[in-house]
């Protein structure tokens, strides 16, 4: 389930890098969130659906879950590559149990710093448990369901689902890494960016609200849900 808000430039080489696992009968799903560039006719043809969601990635996503008929839920960001296999890779990591996990994560750019904050990405997802959207979070549907599916906050929503999953079972993690684009790091500075994601998690442990993050978040310059370091 990919959700989508003007990534119009990106969409179809998103959805191609999908074709094997829809090749292997996995459904595809847009959930669109009034994008104005195009982005839900571009997806027409690599998409199994394509849905209309209102904006904000949550909503979006929750959509796209409702639209589905398959029994696992993968939330993949459109600036996200799944790795090969990766249909394999999730259900061998479930196996035959209600469950939920995520993967580690590369990040796309060249630049040395990003070697260390991949490395810290993964890390500390697998010592708190808690990951961001751009690590493609998975789960079975009745799992996901009975948690109450995303909390259509305007962000953390990831984190927000990913404490309350963890609470009906561990996340499982398979031995493979998806790679999401560097683009927010390059765009906002890695130093900068880095801080705020830190900044804006830790806030939000100590119990401040999404709504009042993302307005930090947007006079931090970006528009983006939060899936940093």
């Amino acid at each position: 389930m990919v959700p989508t808000l003007d990534e119009g430039e990106g969409i179809e080489g998103a959805l191609a890098a999908l074709r094997p696992l829809r090749e292997d009968g996995h459904e595809v799903i847009v959930s669109d969130g009034g994008s104005t560039d195009g982005t839900a006719t571009l997806a027409v043809t690599a998409a199994d659906r394509i849905v209309a969601a209102g904006r904000g990635r949550a909503r979006q996503m929750n959509a796209g879950a409702a639209a589905a008929t398959g029994d696992v839920l993968v939330f993949l960001h459109a600036d996200t590559t799944l790795p090969e296999d990766a249909d394999r890779r999730v259900l061998e990591a479930l196996g035959d149990r209600p469950g939920w996990g995520f993967f580690g994560v590369r990040l796309s750019g060249s630049h040395p710093a990003f070697r260390i904050i991949e490395r810290m990405i993964t890390l500390r997802s697998r010592l708190s448990g808690i990951a961001t959207g751009d690590q493609a979070i998975f789960a079975t549907r009745n799992l996901f369901e009975n948690a109450g599916g995303f909390a259509e906050t305007p962000l953390l929503e990831d984190v927000d689902l990913c404490r309350r999953l963890k609470r009906r079972s561990l996340p499982v993690r398979p031995r493979s890494v998806v790679t999401t684009s560097s683009r927010r790091w390059e765009a906002g500075g890695i130093v900068r960016t880095v801080l705020l994601m830190w900044w804006l998690r830790g806030a939000y442990a100590l119990g401040a609200k999404p709504e009042r993050l993302a307005r930090c978040y947007r006079f931090g310059g970006s528009t983006e849900g939060e899936d940093g370091a």
